[in-house]
């Protein structure tokens, strides 16, 4: 039972960024790089955020609960600003990186897109998010033990796992609006991605009420999920056109050099 609900669990948190990563990531050397980097830069913020979590505490009265609760609070939204700061960071280092990949192409043009490196840095942040969030529970969902035996909700680990993989999402859209938000220099973007972000991260304290939580943060995936697809370029058409398959027809002739016009005389 206890492997079940394991793998169960993780292809529900992991599914769908496994297969985004193999079909969209690991084709390319220059994504793996990106995001390997990217996940580098969130272990860094979480590294940070655990240090000012980890001495606050010690600083502060440990037998005071309401103190310790409120601090655990205080780390949430610490840990939250320090990662919405380095993805700023990571895109600064991808701007300068995306010029010298212009810079030393033949043809003068960088072989990736900002906005594609905005969705590898935004999975990059979800997957290693996601991993650190849910590895422990993970382990414990192969027991010995039985969950909810004692009147707590059965549901912990289905809905762990359900909680991990909307924030793997998350972190992708973030990292979508937030690098176009970069680009057009839009401030007033940027500061929605970041209580988006904060939100998120407080519904996360009502567990164990998970209806309170779950349905809202879903909603909200939802919706970053439509702001990062109009941020991308894409439009009722397009995905009309995707799901029917069909290509746009144009009036254009293709003329092959192979077929050339007879000589005069």
């Amino acid at each position: 039972m206890g492997a079940a609900v394991f793998f169960g669990c993780t292809f529900i948190a992991f599914g769908p960024a496994f297969s985004l990563f193999f079909f969209t990531v690991a084709g390319d050397p220059l994504r793996v790089i990106i995001l390997v980097a990217g996940a580098f830069f969130w272990l860094v913020s979480l590294l940070l955020s655990s240090l000012i979590w980890f001495v606050s505490v010690h600083l502060s009265n440990q037998e005071n609960a309401s103190l310790q609760y409120g601090l655990l609070i205080f780390g949430a939204a610490v840990s939250v600003l320090l990662q919405e700061a380095f993805r700023f960071a990571y895109y600064r280092l991808l701007k300068k990186a995306d010029e010298g990949l212009a810079a030393i192409s033949e043809d003068g043009k960088s072989p990736i897109s900002i906005q594609q490196m905005a969705y590898v840095s935004g999975l990059a942040f979800g997957i290693i998010s996601g991993a650190y969030s849910v590895i422990n529970i993970l382990a414990d969902s192969l027991g010995p033990g039985t969950v909810g035996i004692y009147g707590d909700s059965p549901y912990y680990f289905i809905t762990s796992a359900f909680l991990t993989m909307a924030i793997v999402f998350l972190h992708t859209f973030w990292g979508m609006v937030f690098f176009s938000a970069c680009e057009k220099r839009q401030i007033l973007i940027l500061g929605v991605v970041v209580v988006s972000h904060l939100l998120a991260s407080g519904l996360t304290f009502l567990n164990p009420w998970y209806k309170s939580s779950l349905i809202p943060i879903y909603m909200l995936t939802v919706a970053m999920g439509i702001w990062a697809f109009i941020t991308a370029g894409g439009s009722l058409r397009n995905l009309q056109r995707c799901i029917s398959c069909k290509r746009k027809e144009d009036g254009h002739v293709l003329v092959y050099s192979a077929l050339q016009p007879p000589a005069e005389d």
